[in-house]
């Protein structure tokens, strides 16, 4: 019984280690809003995003969207042919490509009112630009949605610091173990 517990304990450890993702909720306890005022330039500003990271937009669908666009679209605000278009209010996003991804509200004036969100994905440390894959869709997304970085240049590069964020790998991680380990302690009692 106790090996089991110090194998499981063990276990965690080196998932906990071994899952890197981050998910970030988009405007922290505020979300993606009008509303309150938030400065998402500033919010993106204070995080690192890295390749598997994923971005949860949770919002009042009833009053806003989110857009994928391009650079050129987000500059001035233009929704009339988004690159995708995400309505549950409550839409995970992976990033799975180093560059920017550029979002916004497609609400008219939403954008305009700052309710829009530039991402800048880094590459990992010993890796070598890959191109960019098409990004064309007829079928509307999922509600967990990967997506590959707009492929046109941004701001300049941040270097702020990453503030801690869930890992969501851990926590299923940890669940997985944790039923693990009860199931084993009732099968064996």
């Amino acid at each position: 019984m106790a090996a089991m517990i110090v194998s499981a304990l063990v276990c965690l450890v080196v998932m906990g280690r071994l899952s890197g993702a981050a998910v970030y909720k988009v405007g922290d306890s505020a979300g993606w809003t009008t509303i309150a005022n938030v400065d998402y330039k500033l919010w993106a500003s204070t995080k690192t995003f890295h390749i598997g990271d994923t971005v949860l937009f949770e919002y009042n669908p009833q009053f806003h969207n989110v857009m994928r666009v391009t650079h050129p679209m987000y500059r001035s605000c233009n929704s009339s042919n988004p690159i995708s278009t995400f309505t549950t209010g409550n839409d995970s996003i992976t990033l799975t490509n180093h560059g920017h991804h550029f979002f916004f509200c497609g609400v008219p004036g939403h954008c305009l009112a700052g309710q829009k969100l530039d991402l800048n994905v880094l590459l990992p440390a010993s890796s070598t630009p890959v191109s960019e894959p098409p990004t064309s869709s007829s079928s509307p997304p999922p509600l967990t949605t990967t997506i590959p970085a707009a492929g046109v240049p941004g701001p300049s590069h941040n270097l702020s610091a990453s503030l801690p964020s869930v890992a969501v790998g851990r926590v299923v991680a940890i669940v997985a173990l944790l039923v693990s380990l009860v199931l084993q302690i009732l099968l064996l009692n």
